[in-house]
C-alpha cells in the first residue's frame, strides 16, 4: 500500500509537465543503473491524447481482441466490458466468485486467447473468498460462461496481490503475483507469491519452467506490469516499499531481491533491476512496449515514463503528462498501429475520486 494523490514541488519540479496534446516532456530523474544503458535513438513520441471513453470506475486489466475491440475489467464492480477503438462501451457480464480486499484485491487482469477466433477462452486473475486465482471463461461474442479454475492457492491480502496476467511470444500465460503482505513468501520457491509464474493454457507448469513449478522468476514484492520487447525479452514493472521502484529485465529462474533488496543489489545471487525510481515518481502498474521503447504507467508519480531500450540496456526515461491525468494505472499497445490506450484509476482509495471518474485515453506516437 502506498501512494495518496498528492504532489510535492520536488516532484513535480523532477519532470516537465507535458500538456494536452504532450508537445512538452520532463527527463525526470529516474536512477540509473550501472548497466551503462545508453539511449537506442528516439524512434517516436507520445504526440496527441485523448478520451476514448469515459464513466469507468477502477479499470484494471485490457486485453485485445482480434477484432481491434479491447476487454477491460473494472476492480471493483467485478465486470467485464467490451470497448470498440470508436470507444462504445458493451458489459458483457459480471465474473463470478470475485471479493473485494477492500485494498488492491477484486477482479484484476485478464489476457484473451491467443486462439480466441476458436477457442473463444477469456483468461481472468481476481481475488475469491481464500485465495488469488486464475480462472478461465468463454466469452463467445455476446455473453460469458463457464468459470473454470485453472490455479488456487495465492495468498491473497488487502494490499499486495499483484494480478497482470498475459500471453507470452511462447504462447504460455504469465502473472506476477504479490507477496500479499507477507515478504518472505518471495524467497520461498515452495510459494506462488512474489513470484513471476509461467503456465500452459490449462493453468500447468509450463515446459521448460526452471524448478518444474509455475515459478518463472521470484524475489518480488508487488509486480503489476509485463511485457515483452521486440526480440521478445521479458520486462517488469514492480512497487517497491519506501525507496525504489524497479524496471527489471526478467529471465527463468533469477531472483530479484526482495525483501532482501530494494533496487539495486549486491547480494550474490540477486538480480538488480535496469532502472529504479523513488516511491514518489512511480508506483508503477502496467507497462508494455512500443516502438523501440518501454511505456511504464505510474499511480503515485502520476504520470507515463518511456524508457528507450537496446538490447538488454535501458536510456534515459522521459515523463509524459506529469499530474495532468492522475493516477495512471493501465498502458496497452494497440495492435496494428503505432498508438496506446492509457487508462486512469482516479475512483480508487488513493485517488479520492468518485465513481465513474476514471478514463481510457488514446496516446499517438509519432
Amino acid at each position: 500500500m502506498r501512494g495518496f494523490r498528492t504532489i510535492t514541488s520536488a516532484a513535480a519540479a523532477a519532470t516537465l509537465t507535458a500538456g494536452l496534446l504532450g508537445a512538452a516532456a520532463g527527463a525526470g530523474n529516474a536512477t540509473a543503473r550501472s548497466d551503462s544503458g545508453t539511449d537506442s535513438g528516439i524512434a517516436s513520441v507520445p504526440s496527441a491524447i485523448r478520451t476514448v471513453s469515459s464513466g469507468w470506475t477502477v479499470p484494471w486489466g485490457l486485453s485485445w481482441l482480434p477484432d481491434g475491440s479491447a476487454l477491460v475489467t473494472e476492480r471493483d464492480s467485478f465486470k467485464l466490458f467490451k470497448l470498440t477503438q470508436a470507444g462504445t462501451r458493451t458489459e458483457i457480464g459480471k465474473v463470478p466468485n470475485v471479493v473485494t480486499t477492500s485494498g488492491e484485491g477484486g477482479l484484476l487482469g485478464l489476457a484473451v486467447s491467443p486462439n480466441w477466433n476458436s477457442d473463444h477462452y477469456v483468461y481472468l486473475m481476481h481475488s475469491a473468498a481464500s485465495d488469488n486465482r486464475i480462472v478461465r471463461m468463454t466469452y463467445d461474442g455476446s455473453s460469458l460462461s463457464g468459470y473454470t479454475v485453472l490455479v488456487t492457492g495465492i495468498a491473497k491480502n488487502k494490499y499486495h496481490n499483484g494480478g497482470r496476467i498475459k500471453f507470452g511470444p511462447d504462447g504460455h500465460l504469465y502473472a506476477t503475483t504479490g507477496d500479499a503482505q507477507n515478504s518472505n513468501l518471495a524467497q520461498d520457491r515452495n510459494s506462488l507469491n512474489g513470484k513471476i509464474l509461467r503456465m500452459t493454457k490449462d493453468g500447468r507448469p509450463a515446459p521448460g519452467n526452471p524448478f518444474g513449478t509455475l515459478v518463472f522468476s521470484l524475489g518480488h514484492r508487488n509486480p503489476q506490469g509485463i511485457t515483452w520487447d521486440a526480440q521478445g525479452r521479458l520486462w517488469e514493472a514492480e512497487f517497491g516499499n519506501s525507496k525504489y521502484d524497479e524496471l527489471n529485465l526478467i529471465e527463468s529462474g533469477k531472483n530479484y531481491g526482495w525483501p532482501v533488496c530494494e533496487g539495486s543489489c549486491s547480494t550474490s545471487g540477486m538480480t538488480s533491476p535496469k532502472r529504479q525510481w523513488t516511491v514518489s515518481e512511480a508506483s508503477p502498474s502496467a507497462v508494455t512496449y512500443a516502438d523501440g521503447a518501454l511505456y511504464m504507467a505510474a499511480l503515485r508519480g502520476e504520470r507515463l515514463w518511456r524508457i528507450p531500450v537496446s538490447g538488454t540496456s535501458t536510456g534515459t526515461p522521459t515523463a509524459y503528462y506529469t499530474t495532468q491525468y492522475g493516477r495512471l494505472r493501465t498502458v496497452e499497445k494497440v495492435p496494428g498501429k503505432n498508438t496506446l490506450w492509457l487508462s486512469t484509476t482516479n475512483a480508487d482509495n488513493n485517488g479520492g475520486e468518485p465513481d465513474g471518474a476514471d478514463k481510457v485515453f488514446q496516446v499517438d506516437l509519432q
